[in-house]
């Protein structure tokens, strides 16, 4: 792997100020995504349309789009040593990015029930983010960042901690109450009830963005603030789009949930 990023970049500032441009890069993919998202939904799930594409099975999707933002960081960590991978703040922030796809990887994908089928453009954009943001994220980490020794008792990695658990556990709990909406043999769409469901439309949206807001305040950079503010652009539009089908579909939906943010939007 050493030989692969030596090949790639002359020096290790070049290398820097490479993934430095891919945060801002990333930063304004978000926004001309946000623009693109005003007129259309991200077309998987039940927006899924076959003008993007041959159908992929969801399952295999899944697995395959989000499997490099496992394997690729643990390959930097593991075959690529640095002195960086040895401080607990380093190390921290990699077990937080590495243990939500562990989940989303390695668990996730098997336990969907049903589920439309992904088109291919979906599942292919899906699966070069995945790999641009794996290698982009965990580099920078493991090689580059620096943090203060006391780092991991500051307020902003403590806060930043506990809105990644918080996140990550709302996350799949909601994830939880969608799978077990239908009894083996039913199909159709439920109305969502319990957890944060109780509150917003889209619960699980809501923990994936709280989740890497955590992940940003406590890494403290421009690459994962741009993984932040990226999330957040897709998420918050899928949840609103999901609120406005469930108040059409269901005619004694609640009329106190939110999309989004509770109480709120």
């Amino acid at each position: 792997m050493d030989a692969i990023m030596s090949w790639l970049f002359s020096s290790e500032e070049q290398e820097l100020y490479i993934l430095d441009c891919m945060a801002y890069f990333m930063d304004f993919m978000a926004a001309c995504t946000f623009v693109s998202l005003l007129f259309q939904n991200v077309p998987y799930g039940r927006y899924a349309s076959s003008k993007y594409g041959f159908p992929v099975n969801v399952k295999f999707a899944w697995f395959v789009q989000e499997l490099p933002s496992l394997l690729l960081p643990l390959c930097l960590v593991l075959w690529t040593p640095s002195s960086k991978t040895s401080l607990l703040p380093n190390q921290l922030i990699i077990a937080m990015f590495l243990c939500h796809y562990v989940q989303r990887a390695l668990v996730y994908p098997f336990l969907i029930r049903g589920g439309k089928a992904t088109p291919f453009a979906s599942f292919a954009l899906a699966l070069v983010f995945c790999i641009y943001n794996g290698y982009m994220q965990v580099r920078y980490l493991s090689h580059y960042a620096e943090y203060p020794a006391d780092w991991v008792t500051q307020p902003r990695f403590i806060i930043g901690s506990a809105l990644w658990l918080v996140g990550w556990l709302m996350n799949i709990h909601s994830d939880h109450i969608l799978r077990n909406l239908r009894k083996p043999g039913e199909t159709g769409y439920k109305i969502p009830r319990g957890g944060m469901f109780e509150y917003v439309s889209g619960a699980n949206f809501l923990g994936e963005i709280t989740e890497w807001a955590g992940f940003a305040l406590a890494g403290h950079s421009a690459h994962s603030s741009a993984f932040s503010i990226f999330t957040t652009v897709v998420l918050a539009n899928r949840a609103v789009a999901h609120h406005k089908w469930y108040l059409a579909k269901f005619e004694d939906y609640p009329k106190s949930r939110k999309a989004l943010i509770p109480f709120l939007f």
